[in-house]
């Protein structure tokens, strides 16, 4: 029986055709289109014509298209749908696609060609595009080891085989451990302090696991709120230290091997094709270009951070000690801040979330779209959907097809915490025809019940419209080849739009226009939203410190070059200079740390805060010339739909008008 996954999906659009695809399709799918894109590739290898730009660099581009797509149908999956068997599956296919891009950057023939149009090309008869692709496509083999020895060629591929292996086995052991835990309290005094609407989700989560009373998971939307409302002080640490020690335990399901197994072989494949350490590899293609660049930002940012993290954490100190604390920990802090939240500015989360439905924040989301860059979304209930929850909808531009989004915005067993952007298709254009994207929105929202829709939490607000700024740089793309489309760019700018979005949740005039309590339509207060945006940077101080930290651990970890011994001692050690609490020996962050071991962070974390310099950046620029101004949104839309094709500050400058400062930030962030 042929395989649905080999043939043009015969669905709307050429959308995924879920609902028909098994499990076991995808093995032999991937297994026959490797064939197929490796004689494609064989192909512009021995081509007997002399090699040029179009006959290599650009056939190249566009080969392997289906492979990719049913490449990215399955990890999607994995992500948003997983089970037993596509995890199976996984450590099945992840060697298998790991060694065929190996093949390919490791053909000599191929590269000979690709070398001599490199070597030849005059690059004035390319145009900017071209100019990119030709330069992408020559480093790319050359930082994959077309230069290496057979020998030092079979070493990379074994090594790459196995990065592959244990970054898929963290991801997978990470899933596992935080869906092992749950506290089941049977009393609810023990829930004092948590509000009603969290106390019915803790007893529906309890229900669907056959259970009578409550049950709180280290899921974040049950995690995050039981730490910032629950009372009672052991049950916080109990929590906290049971997050704290996700897969960093004895068992089958710890990271901590694994971490040392992947900064070694990391290490090793950066020594390999002649870096000194990993982030040197990876940050040579990065707007930073080198490790020393994001030390001395993050260390800037941290001189900047340091006294305004201590100030935020004398205060959690004194309101702690109006209870009898005498020593604050890190499982108090959320609940004391969110004290000192409701009492500073008469705010909390649980009583913005009559007034955030879901619905009624995507439809706003939706008309600020379309207002900026005019789009519009359609709903379709005529595409295939891989669960009843997921919503699909057709984006027009002036009337006519630009994309597909998929939406999936609430928790599932089987599904990754977090939230993330990603696509099903790139967009592209080829013999004239322009392919446009697939883009899929996931979350993890609180579920609605039969009498309560979804509510959110203004953070969870602020997670949509980020991730939404990612699928717009995916929706928007217009750009000739696939590789430098939408999302493709460099790794320190793809956060730019999505930080760039969040900056439309704390402006009031926009809270107005979707803010209403779902019971009884009557607006969010003036003066709640007044409070919102002064709460902005609240415990920014604090915040600022901790994802230094984090961007420090993880250029500690890709700097060093040998094997770590306790990896508890080993990210204190990274990280002291942002510590603000007390360390608990059997609290570990690295064993969740999956932006860096399962995700594509690695020695990249900084980025989140090098976007914030460029995001802060921009939306002053855009408030400087009107928020609703036709010309800086049509500019911004421009950079964003060039994604990878162009030097990222170039796009920036051509937005702007000149290079981005730290000042906007800094102002932003403690008023300076």
């Amino acid at each position: 029986m042929e395989n649905i996954l080999t043939k043009a999906f015969d669905t709307p659009f050429g959308t995924t055709p879920f609902e028909r695809i098994t499990p076991e399709d995808f093995l032999p799918a991937i297994t026959q289109l490797i064939s197929v894109t490796t004689a494609e590739i064989e192909k512009i290898a021995t081509n007997p014509k002399t090699a040029n730009y179009e006959n290599t660099i650009e056939a190249l581009a566009y080969s392997g298209k289906e492979l990719n797509t049913v490449s990215s149908i399955f990890f999607n999956l994995n992500s948003a749908e997983t089970t037993d068997r596509l995890q199976d599956l996984a450590q099945q296919i992840s060697p298998l696609l790991t060694e065929f891009s190996s093949k390919i950057t490791q053909n000599e023939q191929l590269f000979a060609r690709i070398y001599r149009v490199h070597k030849l090309t005059d690059r004035s008869t390319l145009d900017k595009e071209q100019q990119m692709l030709l330069e992408e496509t020559y480093k790319e083999f050359i930082r994959s080891g077309a230069k290496l020895s057979s020998e030092q060629k079979k070493e990379l591929e074994l090594i790459n085989k196995d990065i592959a292996k244990k970054s898929l086995q963290f991801g997978q052991n990470l899933l596992a451990a935080t869906n092992q835990y749950f506290k089941h309290i049977k009393d609810e005094e023990e829930l004092k302090g948590v509000p009603e609407g969290i106390k019915f989700q803790f007893a529906e989560e309890a229900k669907t696991r056959g259970l009578d009373g409550y049950v709180i998971t280290l899921d974040y939307p049950s995690y995050l709120p039981a730490m910032m409302y629950l009372e009672d002080r052991n049950l916080r640490m109990e929590l906290a230290l049971a997050n704290g020690r996700k897969a960093a335990q004895p068992g089958m399901y710890d990271n901590r091997n694994l971490i040392r197994e992947l900064t070694v072989l990391r290490s090793k494949k950066a020594i390999l094709l002649g870096y000194r350490n990993y982030a040197e590899y990876v940050l040579e293609e990065r707007m930073a270009k080198s490790p020393a660049t994001v030390e001395n930002f993050l260390h800037e940012l941290r001189e900047k951070a340091t006294p305004f993290a201590y100030r935020d954490v004398e205060e959690i100190q004194r309101m702690a000690k109006a209870d009898g604390i005498k020593q604050v920990e890190t499982w108090d802090h959320s609940y004391y801040a969110e004290k000192i939240k409701k009492e500073r500015f008469d705010i909390n989360d649980e009583e913005l979330r009559p007034y955030l439905p879901l619905k009624s924040v995507e439809k706003a989301l939706f008309t600020l779209i379309n207002t900026l860059f005019g789009l519009e979304f359609i709903p379709r209930t005529d595409i295939e959907v891989y669960h009843k929850e997921v919503q699909v909808y057709e984006v027009r531009e002036q009337g006519s097809y630009k994309a597909i989004l998929y939406t999936d915005y609430h928790p599932r067993k089987g599904k990754r915490a977090g939230a993330w952007m990603t696509s099903y298709q790139n967009q592209y254009i080829e013999n004239g025809e322009n392919h446009r994207p697939h883009i899929s929105v996931v979350c993890n929202f609180t579920k609605p019940t039969a009498q309560v829709p979804s509510l959110l939490t203004f953070q969870e607000v602020t997670t949509l419209f980020h991730e939404f700024g990612h699928a717009l740089h995916g929706m928007l793309a217009n750009t000739r080849y696939p590789s430098l489309s939408g999302t493709n760019v460099k790794w320190d700018f793809v956060e730019l739009p999505s930080q760039f979005m969040e900056n439309f949740c704390y402006e009031p005039d926009f809270l107005q226009s979707f803010a209403f309590h779902y019971r009884t339509g009557e607006p969010l207060p003036l003066e709640k939203i007044s409070k919102i945006t002064q709460s902005k940077n609240f415990m920014e101080g604090y915040q600022t410190l901790r994802q230094i930290g984090f961007g420090l651990l993880d250029m500690g970890y890709h700097q060093h070059n040998e094997t770590i011994g306790d990896i508890r001692e080993f990210e204190l050690l990274q990280t002291a200079s942002t510590q603000v609490y007390p360390i608990h020996s059997d609290m570990c962050t690295s064993t969740s740390f999956s932006h860096i071991f399962h995700g594509g962070y690695a020695s990249g974390y900084y980025s989140y805060k090098w976007a914030e310099v460029l995001d802060a950046d921009a939306f002053d620029h855009f408030k400087s010339q009107g928020l609703d101004d036709n010309s800086t949104a049509k500019k911004f839309k421009t950079l964003l739909s060039k994604g990878g094709s162009e030097d990222p500050m170039q796009l920036y400058i051509e937005f702007k008008g000149d290079e981005p400062t730290i000042d906007s930030l800094m102002k932003r962030a403690f008023g300076q």
